[in-house]
């Protein structure tokens, strides 16, 4: 079945941008389904806290859902043909540090987390 896998992570001054993608190209999903079937979740955990949902989006673009806490400063966005999803992240914040996970929930199937730090 394997692990979406994810990109993008590192360390940045308050302020600054960064991308992470989560490519499922290499992902086999249960009964036949694709990347394109399911809608995709950005869920970070900050250092000793628990699981935050941070973004979602539906399986055309269509709609797009965020945190209040990242709202206007992130934007998740997914390419069906490339099995990608991405969540593009301005004006990072030091509160924003934790470890990002990409997921598709009704697949039970997750990236394996990349770091994202803050810190001037």
């Amino acid at each position: 079945q394997g692990q979406l896998v994810q990109s993008g992570g590192g360390s940045v001054q308050p302020g600054g941008s960064l991308r992470l993608s989560c490519a499922a190209s290499t992902f086999t999903f249960s009964n036949g389904y694709t990347f394109s079937n399911y809608y995709m979740n950005w869920i970070r955990q900050a250092p000793g806290k628990g699981l935050e949902w941070v973004s979602r989006i539906d399986q055309h673009s269509t709609k797009t859902y965020y945190a209040d806490s990242v709202k206007g400063r992130f934007t998740i966005s997914r390419d069906n043909a490339k099995e990608t999803l991405y969540l593009q992240m301005n004006n990072l914040k030091s509160e924003d540090t934790a470890v990002y996970y990409c997921a598709a929930f009704a697949a039970s199937s997750w990236g394996q987390g990349v770091q994202v730090t803050v810190s001037s």
